[in-house]
């Protein structure tokens, strides 16, 4: 069986991530698995990509150029939506006419038009679907927050200006049109993303099921804390707390409530020695809102390196306001590290409340202040940090992940 794993780019964004864990994992059964994508950050042999050309950025400025002067000029929503009105032709590509499954990630952002969606699903290749977010089963938004226009017909969407084209209306009649010619199985990241695709009118007659993101357990793993602390620099006389600083500015991620709760923390707990280990480069925003030492650490993409980060630190937070399933969680749990989160997406299903970290209650403060505290607990941080890893191991080790895709490959289609 040939598997061709398609994705915007190799290695950056949490799907790109997520397809390339997939693709290693599969690997490692026996499955000839390649990735085809269109931003290659590697020369690794099993990834491939789409020939260069300088109508690439010219079809990622146009479809940007036409969602800003289509949603009120608005850059706070630019990137909320994708209207998928130019991309590549990738069915001429000898490695998609040579798959037997061709497995559909993160393909935004200019990468695949609606056309070239549709070129694929009349190829008569088998049609895997991982949704990483929404859109593939919306009109044209990544997260639809409390809007259910999708489960009957998107139109007007709240994240365009309503004085222009009606773009989720048309796009969602488009890939209604599209999703009728043979049948697709649709993936969820997480059983809350499978739950939400299957109220869309969009996915109605096809298949869909939930299966988590994949990780090597052998090298995100525990480590000795007190060696990766010394060896990243960082102070072995405090508690630290470990937070992912990309996108601080999206409201998305709460960075401002994490905020709040550290001033809880501060005039409840004054005596508590506390440092927020910050990976990314908004390191000084996060230092005049939170009233603790912040340790910035460089972004860092080998493998290796990000678990040394995770073992370095008490406890993970992730204060998302909405989020399917994290890598980040995954990578922490499988280093035995307890994390913090709120209890939205696809994150209750990571967290097991008060067994491997802490599941606060959504959007309040006072509780994830709380759930913080439990997780430094240095009577309970033993097991909490057992629990984690056995969670990783039986739920995102590369075997168990790749087994349930393979099974999803050799069934039966339907429709």
């Amino acid at each position: 069986m040939k598997v061709l794993l398609v994705n915007t780019s190799e290695r950056v964004g949490g799907a790109a991530i997520a397809a390339n864990r997939l693709m290693e994992a599969l690997r490692k059964q026996g499955v000839k698995a390649q990735m085809l994508v269109r931003d290659r950050q590697t020369q690794q042999m099993s990834v491939v990509s789409i020939p260069t050309s300088l109508l690439l950025p010219l079809k990622f400025l146009w479809e940007r150029a036409v969602i800003f002067l289509n949603n009120g000029m608005r850059r706070s929503t630019l990137w909320a939506v994708d209207i998928a009105n130019t991309g590549n032709d990738i069915t001429q590509m000898p490695e998609f006419q040579h798959a037997d499954v061709v497995h559909l990630h993160w393909v935004n952002q200019s990468f695949l038009s609606l056309a070239s969606l549709e070129r694929i699903l009349r190829s008569g290749k088998r049609i895997v679907v991982t949704m990483h977010d929404m859109w593939y089963f919306t009109g044209i938004c990544h997260y639809a927050g409390e809007c259910a226009k999708y489960e009957s017909e998107c139109r007007e969407c709240p994240l365009m200006s309503r004085h222009g084209i009606d773009f989720a209306r048309r796009v969602f009649g488009r890939k209604q049109t599209m999703y009728a010619q043979q049948p697709i199985t649709f993936v969820g990241c997480s059983q809350w993303m499978a739950d939400m695709a299957r109220r869309s009118a969009l996915t109605r007659g096809h298949r869909v099921v939930s299966i988590p993101n994949a990780i090597n357990t052998d090298v995100f793993q525990p480590q000795d804390m007190a060696e990766a602390r010394r060896t990243l620099g960082l102070p072995q006389d405090m508690r630290l707390l470990l937070f992912g600083s990309q996108r601080i500015t999206d409201e998305r991620k709460g960075f401002a409530l994490l905020a709040e709760s550290c001033r809880i923390l501060r005039r409840e707990h004054p005596g508590l020695r506390l440092g927020i280990v910050v990976v990314g480069g908004a390191s000084e925003t996060v230092k005049n809102a939170v009233p603790y030492d912040v340790f910035p650490v460089s972004y860092v993409s080998k493998e290796l390196d990000l678990a040394r980060i995770y073992n370095a630190v008490d406890a993970y937070v992730t204060p998302s306001l909405q989020d399917n399933l994290p890598n980040t969680i995954v990578e922490a749990l499988a280093c035995g590290t307890p994390c913090v989160g709120f209890h939205v997406g696809g994150i209750p299903e990571m967290i097991d409340h008060q067994q491997n970290g802490y599941v606060a209650r959504y959007r309040d403060v006072q509780d994830f202040a709380h759930g913080i505290l439990y997780c430094l607990d240095p009577q309970r941080r033993q097991q909490l940090a057992e629990a984690a890893r056995q969670k990783a191991l039986a739920t995102y080790s590369e075997e168990h992940v790749a087994q349930l895709y393979t099974a999803v490959y050799e069934a039966e289609p339907q429709h």
